[in-house]
């Protein structure tokens, strides 16, 4: 066997720290504490610029621009920013002309509808799931699938008939749906179903052909939407599965059919990273040009951040 001695160490060499490059600098990096009453712009411009605070500056950055620019901001979300009650803060994105499309997956169509109708969500599961009760509401089950049946002839898809369905019966809540907010603004809205997964493919009334055709028109007009992204910016919020998968297949239909979609920037908000945005969202779609960015936190916290800062900045650039 080997035989080891101990290094000695008398003749490491060292140097002085002065000579040092340095990632974290107090002159360019460190926060500033806040003082009390200050403005909002005063409170963002005091986060240090480093990691996620620096991330948020760069999707700020990329939204305000895209907007003066005239290009796409896509917001592509999951239910449970539904859940969070961020649909005023959306509203008022969408409102301003920030927002220009909205992509969601079939649970946060639910629970918007849910909240339009009765002005609350999200039952608990675990207490009635063994009882046989989960999911069998009748407003949610039987509204969502007459209201994709009624629109079928239309030629409209998945999410502009929930939408439809929730103004023209003027819901009690209806000004706190994301969905009816699109519909009133001219914002597309497409719902991406898988079957099987939402709640009201439980119901007597759910047709899997129906369902089908409503959100694969959703899935062109979505795919038309991602062909004109250069310039522009796709927001992930809140979906691990669904809606970056969707967003690959759509970049890849528009690139096939001829339209060179680069220069975008993509950004993922989610508590946990998880495998499929990163690589659908942030690293894929960007890798020839482009910038892909990722914010790990709560929604109810970070997306009303986003949008206060936005908001800001528009405001006090005139637009």
């Amino acid at each position: 066997m080997k035989q080891y001695l101990p290094i000695d160490p008398s003749a490491v060499s060292t140097y002085s720290i002065t000579t040092r490059d340095n990632k974290v600098k107090v002159d360019e990096h460190f926060a500033r504490p806040f003082a009390a009453n200050g403005s909002f712009a005063a409170f963002y411009d005091s986060l240090p610029r480093l990691l996620g605070a620096d991330s948020l500056r760069g999707v700020v950055d990329a939204v305000v621009g895209a907007h003066r620019q005239g290009r796409p901001v896509v917001l592509a979300i999951g239910g449970h920013v539904i859940k969070c009650g961020l649909q005023p803060v959306l509203k008022a994105l969408i409102e301003a002309k920030v927002i220009t499309a909205v992509a969601m997956n079939g649970s946060a169509a639910i629970h918007d509808f849910e909240v339009s109708l009765i002005g609350a969500t999200s039952e608990d599961v675990g207490a009635v799931l063994h009882s046989g009760d989960f999911g069998f509401s009748e407003e949610t089950g039987g509204g969502i699938n007459r209201a994709l049946k009624v629109a079928l002839p239309e030629g409209i898809g998945f999410g502009e008939a929930v939408g439809r369905c929730i103004v023209d019966n003027d819901h009690p809540f209806k000004e706190y749906s994301l969905l009816a907010a699109c519909v009133d603004n001219a914002v597309p809205v497409t719902v991406h179903v898988a079957i099987g997964t939402d709640i009201i493919h439980q119901h007597p009334e759910f047709d899997g052909a129906v369902t089908g055709e409503m959100s694969a028109r959703d899935f062109r007009l979505l795919t038309a939407v991602v062909a004109d992204l250069s310039g522009g910016v796709w927001l992930n919020v809140g979906s691990a599965v669904i809606m970056p998968e969707v967003f690959l297949k759509a970049l890849s239909i528009a690139q096939n059919l001829g339209n060179h979609v680069d220069g975008f920037t993509t950004a993922n908000f989610d508590m946990t990273q998880h495998y499929r945005p990163l690589q659908n969202v942030v690293k894929r779609p960007t890798s020839g040009s482009g910038r892909g960015l990722t914010l790990t936190g709560h929604h109810e916290i970070n997306i009303p951040l986003l949008a206060a800062a936005v908001l800001e900045r528009l405001s006090a650039i005139g637009d």
